[in-house]
């Protein structure tokens, strides 16, 4: 199992910017799969998660209406799209696998975490 996210950067406020996390070895619809983050001296807190049939999502307060969460099966890759970014969206993102139930947000029900990708929001 390896999960691999990318796609981040340094961009302004108010700028955007699209998270992939690539999975391999196993099959991505039988896996809820999630973004969770952590900034310097922070826990890692989740941001959000999708279904394995991509059906249901959940989003952190602090996200709603400016991530969307979403996943193609087909090419084993989910996606987080970040609008209207703040500086306090500033930190390193990682995906994982959900693998008990429970809450979306609680990162001790996820696992085979990938190496994570920085996001820095900064004028």
């Amino acid at each position: 199992v390896q999960l691999q996210a990318f796609g981040g950067g340094l961009v302004q406020p108010g700028g955007s910017l699209r998270l992939s996390c690539a999975t391999s070895g196993f099959t991505l619809d039988e896996y809820d799969l999630g973004w969770f983050r952590q900034a310097p001296g922070k826990g890692r807190e989740g941001v959000s998660c999708i279904s394995s049939n991509g059906g249901t999502t959940y989003y952190a307060d602090s996200v709603k209406g400016r991530f969307t969460i979403s996943k193609d099966n087909a090419k084993n890759i989910v996606y987080l799209q970040m609008n209207n970014l703040k500086p306090e969206d500033t930190a390193v993102y990682y995906c994982g696998l959900r693998y008990s139930s429970g809450s979306y947000s609680v990162k001790e029900n996820f696992g085979s975490w990938g190496q994570g990708t920085q996001v820095t929001v900064s004028s």
